[in-house]
């Protein structure tokens, strides 16, 4: 099995050249080479009549060459090779071949062959012409792989290099599913899925190979987390005792709600335990989960050690940072706020109070946990939207301490299939009910033609004191006249000279600095600026209760996840607030998912419907990044999710270590695909 691991760069067919445009791609064996799956399949089994071919696009037709005519010069000094053919029914074809002497002179008149190219019509000549067809006798399979191209990197020298990756395959079959499995779940061998997905023998195979394979990538991601998070339950050096909470609960100017004084007991039992905590703490927008994340900093500090809050901007660790110190600064607890933009004599300081215990509590961007960061006793890492960071800085930051307990805050909801996946290797605690005073967000859904209309409600807003976000999917006019999206820029110009000449807007994207955003985000929380015109970046951004309105131009360009955040922005006060959403593309499905956002602001409920309508999207690499990506597993495949659940529980009660010789090569599997990602905590 060792040469399937070794460098590519031992395969005949791999050239220097080449190797290193594979490992840009992450592969680096060629074991890595047979799960660089085939994108699609081109089918030369079932040829079309010429007649029904679909021009403008490859067809496989097959002909007879009736005539070869003498080549041709392009202006350019291309070479052009023409013939004239038929198909059975007698419709003529033309074939044009560019450059490509070879390929025209193995036709034959008289002869029949099958082509596939891309089928153009000829106007002059009243027929169709295809152009630089492939000729079947000089493909080996019938149903070919398609595999995803990139420069430097065709379709046939994949092909080529995966020829001899089965090859050593071949020589050397191995398993990683135990037969019992298999067999349960009706699952071809993994050396057959392989041959199959690359060369298939027909189109049904290749379902049973991708179906093969699927249940394998979801099962190694589930075992790797259950292996992560048996790695994570080994002893904490900070058991801590229960205290009394009710001074905390007593400085609070409000209640907490019974979800957030459950997620508190329930942090509060993890990190008296002996294990590590490793709990996701998920609630939706609003939900309160920056309270709950001070009572586990003021229990910790009641223990003698300290809490980090890790945020992914600084506009957000400043916002952390104001609201811990409102609840903490009262009962005589320190908090500190460390970005990288301190400068050096503020973070010289800001380490010697880290380091000599002086602070209990440390809010901070990826700055928490650069080596000049020195903790005294550090008990709780605490990380906000963490699939921002990826799953290496968490660790960073946990190995700072002698094995911390770790919450991860969230608010995107997730779907239980879902956050069994992702999160599989955290407890949950969930936030299901909103503090009192907040008046659920109304949401309206309006075609373009009630723009005017609702940009009028906006300003009645603005009038009253209240201030409003417009979200433009773009930030600047595309030339692209098929998309035609609202964009920041142009859309902020024309606002100005019109209907909000009289009130103060400002533009907020992606591709202005960190300074100019943040200076952007202090004057709209300052009610500087009543108007902030701007694309998603505001997603996740800062808390301003004053803002009322949140107005989401070309709706139907986002997922109904993405809107639900989006909406998140507004609602944050005892005042009424309101969410439009305005398409000028109502479409039969933009209908649908947009009438199914007015009627709820459930954001798991939301999220159960984008799940549905739109798939996992990228889950996988942006929300957990660092992880396996899944290549053919769907997360809306709910029998596949529970039948690997069931096999996962099943391995993990017999064998909780996968040390058993059936189960080696799955154990192995995992290592070597975890290691891949960043993840080297498994052995």
């Amino acid at each position: 099995m060792t040469k399937l691991f070794q460098s590519i760069e031992n395969l005949k067919s791999v050239s220097k050249t080449r190797l290193k445009i594979y490992q840009k791609l992450g592969v680096l064996t060629p074991y890595d080479l047979l799960y660089y799956l085939p994108r699609a399949y081109k089918d030369y089994r079932e040829p079309v009549a010429v007649a029904d071919a679909v021009v403008d696009m490859q067809n496989v037709v097959k002909v007879t060459v009736t005539a070869k005519k003498n080549p041709v010069y392009s202006s350019r000094g291309m070479q052009i090779f023409r013939a004239d053919a038929v198909d059975e029914d007698g419709t003529p074809l033309g074939i044009v071949i560019f450059n490509q002497r070879f390929t025209f002179e193995a036709l034959k008149t008289g002869e029949s062959y099958i082509m596939y190219g891309k089928i153009i019509s000829n106007l002059n000549e009243n027929r169709y012409n295809i152009q630089n067809p492939q000729l079947l006798k000089d493909i080996e399979n019938p149903i070919e792989a398609v595999y995803p191209q990139t420069t430097g990197l065709t379709s046939p020298m994949v092909r080529t290099n995966i020829k001899e990756c089965l090859q050593v395959l071949d020589e050397m079959p191995f398993e990683t599913l135990p037969s019992a499995v298999r067999e349960k779940f009706q699952l071809m061998t993994l050396p057959r899925a392989l041959h199959m997905i690359h060369h298939p023998e027909s189109l049904e195979v290749i379902e049973e190979a991708r179906h093969r394979i699927a249940f394998e990538e979801l099962l190694r991601l589930q075992l790797g987390l259950y292996l992560l998070k048996c790695k994570a339950d080994k002893k904490t050096e900070y058991p801590m005792q229960k205290i009394d909470m009710q001074p905390f609960f007593d400085s609070l100017p409000f209640s907490v709600t019974s979800a957030q004084g459950k997620a508190i007991q329930e942090i509060i039992a993890d990190m008296s335990g002996n294990s590590p905590m490793n709990r996701l703490l998920q609630g939706d927008v609003g939900s309160g989960k920056t309270a709950v994340a001070a009572a586990a900093c003021y229990f910790c500090a009641c223990n003698g050690c300290q809490s980090v809050l890790m945020a992914p901007t600084e506009i957000l660790a400043e916002q952390h940072y104001k609201t811990l110190t409102g609840f903490l600064e009262g009962l005589q607890i320190r908090v500190i706020l460390l970005t990288g933009s301190l400068s050096a004599k503020q973070k010289k300081a800001a380490y010697a109070e880290i380091a000599d215990g002086s602070v209990q509590v440390i809010v901070g961007t990826h700055a928490v946990f650069q080596k000049a960061v020195e903790y005294h006793k550090l008990g709780l890492v605490i990380t906000d939207e963490q699939h921002r960071f990826g799953v290496a800085q968490r660790n960073a930051l946990a190995e700072k301490g002698g094995t911390p307990h770790k919450l991860v805050m969230s608010a995107t909801p997730i779907p239980r299939t879902l956050a069994l996946m992702i999160y599989g290797d955290l407890e949950v605690s969930v936030l299901n009910v909103m503090p009192n005073g907040r008046l659920p967000i109304q949401t309206f859904a309006v075609t373009g033609k009630l723009r005017q209309r609702a940009v009028n409600f906006m300003i009645k807003e603005l009038q009253n004191g209240r201030q409003a976000y417009i979200v433009c999917p773009a930030i600047a006019e595309s030339e692209d006249s098929d998309l035609d999206l609202k964009a920041v820029t142009g859309y902020a110009e024309r606002m100005k000279d019109t209907m909000l000449r009289d009130w103060r807007v400002a533009i907020l994207h992606g591709q202005m600095t960190a300074p100019e955003k943040e200076e952007t985000m202090k004057k709209f929380h300052a009610h500087e600026i009543d108007v902030l015109i701007c694309t998603t970046v505001v997603e996740v951004g800062v808390d301003v209760p004053n803002a009322t309105v949140i107005l989401i131009e070309d709706a139907e360009r986002f997922g109904l996840s993405q809107l639900h955040q989006l909406r998140g922005r507004v609602g944050r006060s005892s005042f009424q607030s309101y969410c439009i959403l305005i398409t000028d593309h109502p479409t039969e499905e933009a209908r649908a998912r947009l009438k199914l956002l007015s009627s709820t602001t459930d954001g798991f409920q939301v999220a159960e419907a984008d799940l549905q309508l739109r798939g996992p999207g990228d889950f996988f690499g942006s929300m957990q990044h660092g992880l396996p990506p899944l290549k053919l597993a769907k997360l809306t495949d709910t029998k596949m999710l529970h039948d690997v659940q069931e096999t996962a529980q099943y391995l993990i009660k017999t064998d909780p270590d996968l040390q058993k010789p059936e189960h080696h090569a799955l154990y192995l599997d995992i290592l070597y695909l975890f290691s891949k990602y960043g993840m080297n905590g498994l052995n």
